[in-house]
C-alpha cells in the first residue's frame, strides 16, 4: 500500500473532515462508483451545503450542467463533459442551485500502490482540480470509467481478494487517462515540466508553511543555492519562491478566517505570525483587505 500523504488533511482548524465511507462501498473495498443526483448517497455524509474537507479522493464526470463547486476559494464551473477531481484535504463546498448530474468515483487512500499513486498524480494539488478534456479523450475517460462501474458493481463472480485487484488495476487504467488529460492541459503543461527541484520544494513548503517563510531556509534545507531555487520555481510556476510560499500561507489564512471562530491572533499564530499586527499587515499586502474585514465580508 501506499505512504499517503494526505495534504493539510485534519484538523485544529475547525473544518470538519470526513472520512472515506467505507460502509458504503460494495463488499468493503476503497473504491466506490456511481452516478450523481438527489437522493443518492454518492456524498456520502458530507453536508451538501457546508464547507469541509474529505480524505479521499473524489472525480466527478458530468454530463450535465452547469455546476458551481468551490474549491479551496475558488469557483469553478463545470459544464457537460467536464471533470471536476478534488484531492484529500482540499476545502469544498457543494453548490445548492446546482443540479449534479454524471458519475463520482470516490477513493480511499492507500487503495493504489505507491508506484500508481506517483505515476497518476494523485498529490498534485499544483494542478486545476477542472479539466475540460476533448471529444476523444471524453469518450476514452467514459468508456474506462464505465468498465470500472462494472466491475464494481460486479461483486459475485470474484472472491473478494481478485474483485479487489482487478478494481486497483481497472481504477489505475482510468487514473492513467484522467492524469495525462491534467498534465496536457494549458496550465498543467507548464507545472508537469517542473523538475526534481521544484517537486521538492513544492512538498517542502506543503510540510511547513505554517511555521517556515524563508526561501533561503527551504534552499538549505534541500540543499540548493537560493539561485537554484528561484530558477526551478520560476520555471515551474511563473513565480518568485516568496509568492509561493506566501500563496500558501495567505490560502491557509483565509480558511481559517472564513470557516473558524477562531481568533485573528490565533490564526496568525497558526500560520507563522506569532504577532498578531505583523499578521495582519502581511494579509492586507496580500489581499487588500485586514483579517477582519476579510472575515467580515464573508458574514
Amino acid at each position: 500500500m501506499a505512504d499517503e500523504h494526505p495534504h493539510n488533511a485534519g484538523g485544529g482548524d475547525g473544518i470538519r473532515t470526513f472520512p472515506f465511507p467505507v460502509d458504503l462501498s460494495l463488499l468493503g473495498v476503497g473504491v466506490q462508483v456511481g452516478p450523481m443526483g438527489a437522493g443518492r448517497t454518492w456524498h456520502a455524509q458530507a453536508p451538501m451545503l457546508r464547507v469541509h474537507r474529505i480524505d479521499f479522493h473524489v472525480v466527478m464526470l458530468f454530463t450535465g450542467g452547469p455546476v458551481r463547486h468551490m474549491v479551496d476559494f475558488a469557483e469553478y464551473e463545470a459544464n457537460a463533459g467536464d471533470v471536476l477531481w478534488i484531492r484529500p484535504g482540499q476545502v469544498h463546498r457543494f453548490s445548492q442551485t446546482s443540479e449534479y448530474r454524471g458519475t463520482a468515483l470516490t477513493m480511499q487512500p492507500g487503495f493504489l500502490p505507491r508506484a500508481i499513486v506517483e505515476a497518476t498524480g494523485l498529490y498534485r494539488y499544483d494542478l486545476p482540480p477542472l479539466l475540460r478534456p476533448d471529444p476523444a479523450r471524453y469518450d476514452a475517460l467514459t468508456a474506462a470509467l464505465d468498465q470500472l462501474r462494472r466491475e464494481y458493481e460486479d461483486a459475485t463472480t470474484l472472491p473478494l481478494s481478485l474483485h479487489t485487484a482487478v478494481l486497483r488495476h481497472t481504477l489505475t487504467a482510468f487514473l492513467l487517462r484522467l492524469a495525462h488529460l491534467a498534465a496536457s492541459s494549458a496550465e498543467a503543461a507548464r507545472s508537469h515540466q517542473a523538475d526534481t527541484t521544484f517537486t521538492l520544494f513544492r512538498d517542502a513548503v506543503e510540510r511547513g508553511f505554517a511555521t517556515n517563510h524563508s526561501v533561503s531556509g527551504y534552499a538549505d534545507a534541500l540543499g540548493y543555492s537560493r539561485r537554484t531555487l528561484v530558477r526551478a520555481v520560476r520555471a515551474a510556476t511563473g513565480e518568485t519562491p516568496k509568492a509561493f510560499i506566501d500563496k500558501r500561507v495567505v490560502l491557509e489564512a483565509k480558511r481559517l478566517l472564513a470557516h473558524t471562530d477562531l481568533p485573528i491572533g490565533r490564526v496568525g499564530a497558526a500560520v507563522g505570525f506569532p504577532d498578531a499586527a505583523n499578521f495582519s499587515k502581511f494579509f492586507h499586502q496580500h489581499t487588500d483587505l485586514t483579517p477582519a474585514a476579510f472575515r467580515a465580508e464573508l458574514s
